[in-house]
Parts: C-alpha cells; structure tokens; sequence
C-alpha cells in the first residue's frame, strides 16, 4: 500500500452529502437530519425489507452469530449515505458481516432496495444516530473494523465542535473494536484530515498504519463513489487515514 506525507492544502468546499447519522455523548447530535425527496420506492423497502434488514435501538445489545447465523468478523460502516460503498462491501467481502448506521431515510430506503435486488444477506442497518447506537447496542471488542468516509466537515469554525472525531468517539470506539482491529477514516476536507490524525494520535489506543502524521492512498476495499468521483472533478483532494487498534 502506498503511504505518502500527510501535507494536505486546503481546498474549495465539497459538494453536500447526507450528514450519515453522525453524533456526540449526551444527545448532542453533530447532523442536522435534512431527509430529502422519500421515493415510493424508498418508502416501499421500509414495508417490504426492514424485517429482513432494519435492526432497532430499542432492542439493545446485538448477538452478531444470532443475528447473521454465523461468526464472523463484524464491520461497522457509519454515515452509509446512498449506501454505494456498503452494498459494495458486503457483495465483495462475502466472509465479513457488515452493520450500517445511517439517520438519512432515503438512503436507508434506498439501500434496501439495493441489497434486495441483489439477494445481499450479509448487512443489517440502524436508522438512527450512530452514538447512541454504538453506545447501546454495540458490544465490547466486538468489530473488526470501522469504517467512517466523508462525515459532514462542519467547515465553519464555530461549528467544528460537532465533527464526529473527537477525542470521546474515538475512546469510544476503541472499546468497541477488538484488538489489532482498524478504523478506517477519510475525508475531503484537509483540515478535518489534519484533525482527525491529531485526535487520533493523541489516543494510545490507536496507531496510525503509516506513521505518525502520514495517511495511505485508497484501500483496494474503499470504492471511489458517485459522491467522490463529483469532488474531484471539482478539484477535492481526498485523504484515507488507517488506524491499528493497539
């Protein structure tokens, strides 16, 4: 895998993206859930898939062997938005079981649909904050992996405060990620990418893959979305960040 020199510089500002069911401790929520155009369609997966699907808050802990009818390794996918890079995920990793987190409605709709029509059994979502989520349903040292791409930059300073990586999530996550796991991060915000190795690198439970204060070039495993492919006809740069969990 490449590994280049984290110099990212700065950049014109990305085309929007659903916020990707992103939050902080104590209900302090880092999206602003803006829903979008629901489609029949979309609404339709909710009747039709969410049994086969939706996993529920309310249900508490999850038993991933009860819930996939196996052991595997678990991945985690927050903010999932269309659902481009979970399907897929889940349709080229066949070993791995896969848990999406997303509050943008029409994306989970959507997303059903998707794994639907392609007879995908290996992925269960939430439609709910990711927070909450982890924090109550997500077993200790459970994941392999946790994959976080392209979470809302919040780019006004005076909002950066509701970024998702912050010192608190990731500890968060370090507890839920089993050891010699990874977090997988990339943004196409250059100094959100300087924040995330910052945060990152002040935890003990983490090393970064590529030595401090470097980031890798895209994972064979990380496709280039519709979304991304937009961003750098733009001219975005685009930055992956890989995290060993010590």
């Amino acid at each position: 895998m490449e590994i280049r020199s984290f110099a990212p510089s700065p950049r014109p500002s990305p085309p929007s993206k659903s916020d990707g069911g992103e939050g902080e401790k104590r209900h302090i929520r880092s999206f602003v859930l803006r829903q979008g155009r629901f489609t029949p369609a979309q609404q339709r997966a909710f009747g039709e898939y969410w049994s086969r699907y939706g996993l529920s808050l309310d249900a508490g802990m999850i038993d991933p062997r009860r819930t996939f009818g196996r052991h595997a390794e678990l991945v985690l996918e927050i903010g999932f938005g269309n659902g481009e890079q979970l399907l897929w995920s889940a349709r080229n990793e066949p070993d791995k079981d896969f848990i999406g987190i997303e509050v943008h409605r029409p994306g989970v709709g959507r997303l059903m649909n998707s794994l639907a029509s392609h007879n995908v059994d290996n992925v269960r979502l939430y439609n709910d904050d990711a927070v909450s989520v982890i924090e109550r349903c997500i077993a200790t040292a459970s994941l392999a992996e946790v994959r976080i791409y392209f979470p809302d930059p919040w780019p006004k300073k005076r909002q950066q405060k509701r970024r998702l990586i912050q010192a608190e999530f990731v500890a968060l996550l370090a507890d839920r990620v089993a050891a010699n796991g990874v977090l997988h991060l990339a943004t196409d915000w250059a100094d959100y990418a300087e924040q995330m190795d910052a945060v990152l690198e002040s935890s003990p439970r983490w090393r970064n893959r590529a030595g401090v204060a470097r980031f890798v070039a895209r994972p064979d495993w990380r496709i280039e979305t519709h979304f991304e492919k937009r961003g750098r006809r733009l001219g975005h740069g685009v930055w992956d960040l890989l995290y060993d969990r010590c």
